[in-house]
């Protein structure tokens, strides 16, 4: 979501147009044309056309062979290197392999990027349910999850409503709080409890639980981690789960000491 009262003096147009054409073409699976990417983009078809064919040069479109075009595979490279920026000192991911393995749950770090709450690694368990969308990068449902609220709650109340004003409060299940009193007392429970908890709020079905690991002053330094299990074991085991994450976000902090990052 772009801030128009945020647009740069020094805005490269061009740059901006064919970002804007990277992000329609992205969105689009099944690939767009010239003229469709023209409509979406607001562009004429010749200023597109150029763009067009700069990205595919670059490999960020492909053009296949009935003239529509995909993303491309550097974007895929791009991702790549996004996530190891995301992932931290190496002893981080050892800490959420071993917390994976010991428990069979799935572990994940999250953390402020770009004043965006997001999960930045992740480490499965077989006991867990698989969930497609949570991997690094995943920047949605911030309010539906133990993680997001864990970072939310290290905000003031004020800076939350903001943040939810920005993002709002999506439906994901009928057990999905959607309004700011409602999560308010929900986080404050979690701040009681010393972790944040949500019971089918996110996926019917699923439990999550976060504790923070890293505090900071700086938002963008703070990392929560959490586990994704079943949720009747959630609801059974809530104190061994606590006590296992609170042991993980020791080494977690401890690795994040270790390296400057």
């Amino acid at each position: 979501m772009r801030d128009p009262q945020g647009e740069p003096s020094d805005l490269i147009r061009s740059v901006s147009r064919a970002l804007r054409v990277l992000e329609s073409v992205g969105a689009s699976p099944r690939g767009l044309t010239v003229k469709q990417v023209a409509r979406r983009c607001e562009l004429t078809v010749a200023t597109t056309y150029h763009l067009v064919r700069t990205l595919a040069y670059e490999g960020y479109v492909t053009r296949r062979e009935d003239g529509t075009y995909t993303v491309g595979m550097e974007v895929s490279d791009r991702f790549r290197e996004l996530v190891n920026a995301f992932r931290g000192p190496a002893a981080v991911g050892e800490v959420l392999r071993r917390a994976a393995l010991d428990s069979g749950y799935s572990h994940y770090l999250g953390r402020f990027v770009s004043s965006r709450v997001v999960l930045t690694a992740a480490a499965e368990g077989p006991r867990s349910p698989h969930l497609d969308d949570l991997v690094p990068g995943f920047d949605d449902a911030a309010h539906a999850t133990a993680l997001g609220k864990s970072l939310l709650a290290t905000l003031t109340a004020e800076q939350r409503a903001r943040y939810l004003k920005d993002y709002g409060m999506k439906q994901y299940t009928p057990q999905t709080l959607t309004t700011l009193e409602a999560l308010e007392a929900d986080i404050a429970a979690g701040e009681r409890r010393q972790m944040q908890i949500e019971i089918n709020q996110y996926k019917q079905g699923v439990a999550c639980a976060a504790v923070l690991a890293v505090a900071d002053r700086d938002p963008e330094r703070r990392v929560v981690i959490a586990c994704v299990l079943p949720a009747p074991e959630l609801m059974t085991s809530a104190k061994m789960i606590r006590t296992r994450l609170t042991a993980c976000a020791r080494g977690i902090a401890a690795a994040y000491a270790d390296e400057i990052y």
